[in-house]
């Protein structure tokens, strides 16, 4: 069975990491960007962090420009910002895509293990993101590509993709499935 571990990525100073480094420890990877209504989510996240990553569980950052250019800047810029700005410690590699045919290869596999999650009706910035895509493409639910910034999946100490969360999904609730793979 194909797992995360099979793929390699780069760091945001390009160098190769194989996601075989992260095995046995529970991640959130997620794509990110630093002009985004969802930005203050990489302080959670940070918090998230901090709480977990004694107990083998990390967050892997990768910056994407694909959605309303809200990752521009270079991939050390980004970093920048971010330590700066939100205090992250957590690793972070070089601005990607996830989607179309230039999709870094992990981002196919994850989409390819779980599709759209459905958005969080109660978020404020559900009716906008869902009027802007339906916009789009009438039928985009049933595809998984990733919609938006800060989309998330959580990978299990085996190297399975078990959860997608949309950018709307409250951390709590994200919270509560690291803490069960952690057990």
């Amino acid at each position: 069975m194909k797992t995360i571990y099979d793929f390699s990525v780069k760091d945001r100073k390009g160098k190769d990491v194989s996601l075989k480094e992260y095995a046995n420890e529970v991640l959130l990877i997620v794509n990110t960007a630093t002009k985004c209504g969802f930005t203050p989510q990489y302080e959670e996240l940070e918090k998230l962090y901090e709480k977990y990553r004694g107990q083998e569980f990390t967050i892997l950052d990768f910056p994407c420009n694909q959605f309303g250019a809200q990752a521009p800047g270079t991939d050390e810029s980004i970093h920048e910002f971010c330590k700066l700005t939100y205090g992250t410690e957590f690793p972070r590699f070089k601005k990607i895509k996830v989607n179309g045919e230039d999709a870094e290869p992990l981002y196919k596999f994850l989409t390819s293990q779980k599709g759209f999650a459905g958005w969080d009706e109660s978020h404020p910035l559900t009716h906008i993101l869902d009027e802007m895509l339906a916009k789009e493409d009438p039928d985009y639910k049933s595809k998984p590509d990733i919609k938006w910034n800060f989309t998330k999946f959580l990978v299990d100490k085996r190297g399975v993709v078990v959860a997608r969360f949309e950018p709307t999904e409250k951390i709590e609730n994200i919270e509560k499935q690291i803490v069960e793979l952690l057990k």
